[in-house]
């Protein structure tokens, strides 16, 4: 099993990758912070990782990305694309332009281009799947995070869309759904005494998801009828809401 992580120093992805290391899984890891990811690397080795091999090219360039998706490729056919990577700023209403259009990019753009690159050739061999962490921020934007949400939500409906474009071609499309997850991203809320759940849960419910290629999960499982009454609630309620 052949495994390409986009992100792969993301507190979810690198659980991921452990579950598979013991599945001795081959690991192509792509991430900006090359000091962690090497790190990384060595851990999935000793948890039984067949090969580790690493990358560090640019996130926002798409001639970039297409150069990679192809190299990578070109090293050998690959089950699984997962990307993982997001940022999530405090303070949202307050970011300069720069800082907006830099959580569309990593959020949003940068996730949709590296599925893109894969997925013609996924198409073409009529195998694979794009697994992608989203977020229930993507359900129902809110003032806490607008910005962010705003990303997630274009991401949302980008893998549904992948998912049509890709139907009875054998490839699957996963978008993972985490609520707030114990990572560093969250420390805010964490020490506000919110209920986290933990890397290594979201990242079994992931890896879970992958196996059995359903199309939609969350993660946990409770955040969808968290969601769902959440979408369902006239808006004169939500705007009064503290969240």
């Amino acid at each position: 099993m052949r495994i390409v992580v986009i992100g792969a120093t993301s507190a979810i992805a690198e659980h991921c990758c452990r579950l598979w290391a013991v599945e001795g899984a081959d690991f192509v890891l792509m991430a900006r912070d090359s000091a962690k990811l090497e790190k990384i690397a060595a851990d999935l080795t000793v948890r039984g990782a067949k090969s580790v091999s690493l990358a560090t090219p640019e996130f926002f360039d798409p001639a970039a990305i297409k150069a990679f998706a192809d190299a990578t490729l070109a090293g050998g056919a690959v089950d699984i694309v997962l990307i993982a990577h997001g940022w999530m700023p405090l303070g949202q209403d307050a970011l300069d332009i720069a800082s907006a259009e830099q959580v569309l990019q990593i959020n949003a753009v940068s996730p949709v281009l590296f599925a893109e690159a894969f997925a013609g050739p996924f198409a073409q061999a009529r195998r694979g799947t794009i697994a992608i962490i989203g977020s229930v921020a993507g359900d129902v934007t809110r003032r806490a995070n607008y910005i962010y949400g705003g990303a997630k939500s274009l991401l949302t409906r980008y893998a549904q869309g992948l998912d049509h474009r890709l139907f009875g071609s054998g490839v699957k499309v996963v978008l993972i759904k985490p609520g707030p997850t114990d990572t560093p991203m969250t420390t805010h809320m964490k020490a506000a005494g919110q209920r986290l759940a933990t890397p290594e849960q979201v990242a079994q419910i992931t890896v879970d998801a992958i196996r059995r290629g359903k199309t939609t999960v969350y993660a946990p499982g409770l955040w969808r009828w968290i969601m769902l009454i959440v979408r369902h609630l006239p808006r004169p309620i939500l705007n009064r809401l503290p969240i």
